[in-house]
């Protein structure tokens, strides 16, 4: 529920090259506040669900969880990190709140401007949040590592 309306909010402002122009795209109409609304409000009154107990994912489902260097926790180690802290989970969830609350707050005056930056503040809530809780492995070394393995499979010009 989150996700898929949170993208009202990530794809109000954005900038595209068209016939290698810059084309900056941003909200004009009335439907286009209405629908970064929704989104926001959504935010909002969606992050309190996160407080309820219940399944990370579905049964069976453990995510990109196996192996020694796995990036991702399992739900069980998700929840167990939940349960050691319960303090950090709600922080997160306050965090998300109050990007919906500051994205209503900017839809009043329907300032563009701003919506950059909560746009900013929306991605790092999440991140912040899945680094934490879902994939902590995604380390810059996990990175290196990765690329270092794409340049041995596929060789470029560049990597001979």
């Amino acid at each position: 529920m989150i996700d898929p309306l949170a993208d009202n909010i990530f794809d109000a402002v954005g900038v595209t090259i068209e016939n290698d122009v810059a084309v900056e795209h941003t909200p004009k109409t009335d439907a286009d506040w209405e629908r970064i609304r929704i989104g926001a409000t959504t935010l909002a009154e969606g992050a309190y669900l996160l407080k309820m107990v219940r399944p990370f994912a579905p049964a069976g489902d453990l995510n990109d969880s196996a192996g020694p260097d796995a990036p991702e926790l399992s739900p069980a180690q998700i929840l167990a990190k939940l349960e050691k802290d319960p303090v950090e989970w709600n922080a997160r969830i306050e965090t998300l709140r109050n990007v919906g609350l500051e994205v209503l707050d900017i839809v009043k005056r329907k300032d563009v401007n701003e919506l950059w930056d909560a746009g900013e503040n929306l991605d790092a809530a999440c991140e912040n949040c899945h680094r934490s809780y879902w994939y902590p492995g995604e380390t810059p070394e996990f990175y290196n590592r990765l690329d270092r393995r794409l340049s041995e499979a596929y060789p470029t010009k560049r990597n001979k």
